[in-house]
């Protein structure tokens, strides 16, 4: 019995028996090549995510400057004819307590005609001013935030990582 024993250990192992010992050392040596790449692969889908997030920010960023700037011209418009109403409102009280004195020479241009002239540049900015300013509300109003076609492509990856793994 010994003999056989030497005689099977003195003989080389077959070809096929060389094969398979050295393709499992291959996937031994290979596993943390493999771990790497996948390691790398999700780095690249990470960062891949990352920047479709910052697109949609950058473009809702520039959403918001832009209508932000839009309803603050408004809001100057109006607060404009705020001020020009308030002017002549001053000027029709400043007939209430203007001379009616026989004899007094009333001017061709009086307070009362500066106040219309006020009152209609006044509601004509804030009809345009209230106008820009509402638009603008509305357009916020109906604007979704949500980056959603970054929502859209993570669901995707999550359920293609369902299905592979």
């Amino acid at each position: 019995m010994a003999e056989v024993e030497r005689r099977m250990a003195a003989v080389p192992a077959t070809a096929e028996q060389q094969q398979q010992q050295l393709e499992q050392q291959a996937d031994i040596d290979n596993l943390p090549a493999l771990l790497g790449r996948l390691g790398d692969n999700v780095m690249q889908l990470v960062d891949t995510k990352l920047s479709l997030v910052k697109v949609e920010l950058k473009e809702d960023a520039s959403f918001y400057a832009r209508n932000g700037a839009l309803t603050a011209v408004g809001g100057v418009i109006a607060a404009i004819g705020f001020a020009l109403l308030n002017v002549a409102v001053a000027f029709f009280i400043s007939t209430l307590f203007g001379s009616d004195a026989p004899g007094a020479v009333t001017p061709k241009y009086g307070p009362v005609s500066y106040g219309v002239g006020f009152l209609i540049t006044g509601v004509l900015y804030l009809v345009v001013g209230g106008v820009i300013v509402l638009a603008m509300k509305k357009r916020f109003g109906s604007y979704n935030p949500v980056p959603t076609r970054s929502l859209d492509e993570i669901r995707k990856d999550k359920q293609w990582l369902k299905n592979e793994m």
